[in-house]
């Protein structure tokens, strides 16, 4: 039989891709013969995917809960796909740019989206019964969300805002580590001390932390954007920046802060998160001021940050 010529073209194709490996073409053609059908189920590993999900308790509304973070999760390693793409890019075109900042914004979106599943998909009576069963784990711990902030911006700008001073930003990385914001929201409500979930993370994951922030200086996506050339694209680029910042640090800590009030807030006392972690002071943006790209917003928006979010979610409660 004689082959077409676009088929022979493939091969002379592959023949010089694995010649310039060293590799025998003829051997790997022959592997093919003998290859199986790659069927979906194995491509994906539905069966192993299907089986990570071990509840604590016997109550249904468990595997809601594991399952919608371990969906976010996924979502927050394709973040951190385009994040990593983006920050090893030598000379990236702001197109290119847009491009990659859209797909993180639309992942975002979808996670805003999903939060239903956790507010409104689950029965209030069986949350408080398994949440206890799950102490001291807390989605405080994802250390994936954590990188997606230090890849995202100015190391500063994830400083608790007390303490951005001249002292702590001439020190060394490293002892700004101490301050960043989100260790204030890890403390004991009654004694101010550090929760057992604070403290499994930072010997788990600080020093990883730290390396990451010290090769981000020059790497993170503010640094990326303020390198692109001036001109219309690049203005393209800030909205899109914009709304990451929104999602981010206004949206995914709201419909977290939605979600607590719904299942711990009561009066006249609050019900600490799983962690022990003050979520009264750590989720609302108001209190943090936590902003990625401060120069892409006026100083009015920037003291309304997150403020009339807040307030159409406790008035709707």
């Amino acid at each position: 039989m004689e082959l077409q010529p676009e088929i022979l073209e493939k091969l002379q194709r592959l023949e010089k891709k694995y010649a310039a490996m060293g590799q025998d073409m003829q051997s790997y053609l022959e592997g093919l013969i003998y290859t199986d059908y790659l069927p979906y189920w194995d491509y994906v590993h539905l069966d192993v995917l299907l089986n990570l999900q071990h509840p604590r308790t016997d109550l249904p509304d468990e595997k809601i809960f594991i399952m919608y973070h371990q969906i976010t999760e996924l979502y927050f390693n394709l973040v951190l796909h385009e994040l990593d793409q983006l920050g090893e890019a030598a000379q990236p075109e702001a197109s290119w740019v847009l491009a990659r900042v859209t797909r993180i914004n639309r992942y975002f979106q979808a996670l805003k989206t999903s939060f239903g599943i956790m507010v409104d998909g689950m029965e209030k009576e069986q949350f408080l019964k398994f949440r206890m069963a799950l102490l001291p784990a807390s989605g405080f711990q994802s250390v994936q969300y954590r990188k997606i902030e230090i890849c995202a911006t100015d190391f500063v700008n994830l400083l608790d805002k007390d303490h951005r001073t001249a002292e702590v930003l001439r020190a060394p990385l490293s002892e700004q580590f101490e301050y960043i914001y989100w260790k204030k929201g890890a403390t004991e409500l009654s004694t101010g001390r550090k929760t057992l979930t604070l403290k499994q993370f930072e010997k788990k994951y600080q020093e990883e932390l730290i390396r990451l922030a010290e090769k981000q200086q020059e790497l993170n996506l503010y640094e990326v954007y303020r390198r692109l050339p001036e001109g219309p694209e690049k203005g393209k680029v800030a909205d899109a920046l914009r709304e990451f910042d929104v999602h981010v640090n206004v949206n995914w800590p709201l419909v977290h802060y939605k979600s607590a009030v719904r299942y711990l807030q009561q009066r006249p006392e609050s019900i600490a998160a799983t962690g022990g972690t003050n979520w009264q002071k750590y989720l609302p943006p108001r209190f943090q001021k936590r902003v990625f790209f401060p120069e892409l917003w006026s100083a009015a928006e920037l003291d309304e940050w997150g403020k009339g979010w807040v307030e159409e979610t406790l008035l709707g409660q």
